[in-house]
């Protein structure tokens, strides 16, 4: 086959569509040509997170870091929020039934509630975290408290320019779960990490970008469209490369020089031996674009 015939190829690839199955409607999952994307659909609670979440996580997760033809996966939500994170509504029903404000607490279901929050947060921050392929947290409105924290433990942030970006949790008297403070740590800096945690300001796309936590704020109207073409224009990008250039930043956080340069040897090596750096040699020889196959 020709190269011209293996861009006509993958140009059409690039349109298909599929199902991801996540095994609840609470979590939906698609597939457009090499972007996955995972939909909080809870609207008639701002999308807050349920039992169901988790469980379309832990089904979709593992499944997407296998497919090879998912280059890049975009999380975000349906009915014009984000994530309002904990279902308060639901915490108050629970709390004046009795189950968790006024009843004395035995040190077994202190217990089990820490490690089944534990096994949560490790199922859905630290998994997009360690994801293959780039995330990108696609916010079409609210993200609050552990929304917030899931759109932090993406790789890329955009956001609508109605969405409000709020850590919520001193609202609620909480301190805070799914990884938002060492996310906002690293972003934003530890005073600033405090003052969105003790002070809870709701941030607009344009001030959150301002910190650096959104990378860039796109209209209201057609959003979601637009969204899906930022990360389809990503997903051009040469994937092999991509999974690399995350692995060592994700590193560089916890490491030395010495040790982020030796990590760096292999994966550049690796990448420049491949198909995709012999593809993008002759696109700028040939003055083209190149088209990137993960190989």
């Amino acid at each position: 086959m020709t190269n011209t015939q293996d861009r006509t190829d993958a140009a059409i690839g690039d349109q298909t569509e599929a199902t991801i199955e996540t095994g609840t409607e609470d979590l939906l999952g698609r597939r457009v040509g090499h972007v996955a994307i995972l939909s909080f659909n809870r609207p008639e609670r701002r999308n807050a997170l349920s039992s169901g979440v988790y469980v379309g996580f832990e089904n979709a997760l593992p499944a997407i870091a296998e497919d090879p033809d998912i280059r890049v996966l975009m999380v975000t939500g349906t009915g014009g929020a984000f994530s309002a994170g904990g279902d308060v509504k639901a915490m108050n029903e629970r709390n004046q039934a009795g189950g968790q404000g006024g009843e004395a607490r035995t040190p077994a279901s202190t217990e089990a509630k820490v490690a089944d929050l534990r096994s949560r947060q490790r199922l859905v921050s630290l998994g997009l975290r360690l994801l293959p392929q780039p995330v990108v947290a696609a916010l079409p409105g609210a993200a609050a408290g552990a929304g917030l924290s899931i759109a932090l433990a993406a790789d890329l942030r955009i956001a609508a320019e109605r969405a409000v970006l709020v850590t919520a949790f001193s609202g609620v008297g909480g301190s805070g779960d799914f990884g938002g403070s060492w996310f906002l740590t690293h972003l934003v800096g530890s005073a600033k990490a405090k003052e969105l945690y003790f002070m809870s300001p709701k941030l607009s796309a344009a001030e959150a970008a301002d910190l650096g936590l959104v990378n860039q704020v796109l209209p209201d109207e057609g959003f979601d469209a637009a969204a899906l073409e930022y990360c389809r224009r990503l997903a051009e990008r040469p994937p092999i490369a991509l999974r690399y250039m995350k692995e060592n930043i994700n590193r560089a956080q916890g490491v030395g020089l010495a040790e982020a340069l030796d990590a760096e040897a292999p994966a550049m090596v690796r990448t420049m031996s491949s198909a995709d750096h012999r593809e993008a040699a002759a696109a700028f020889v040939e003055k083209r674009e190149a088209i990137f196959r993960g190989v």
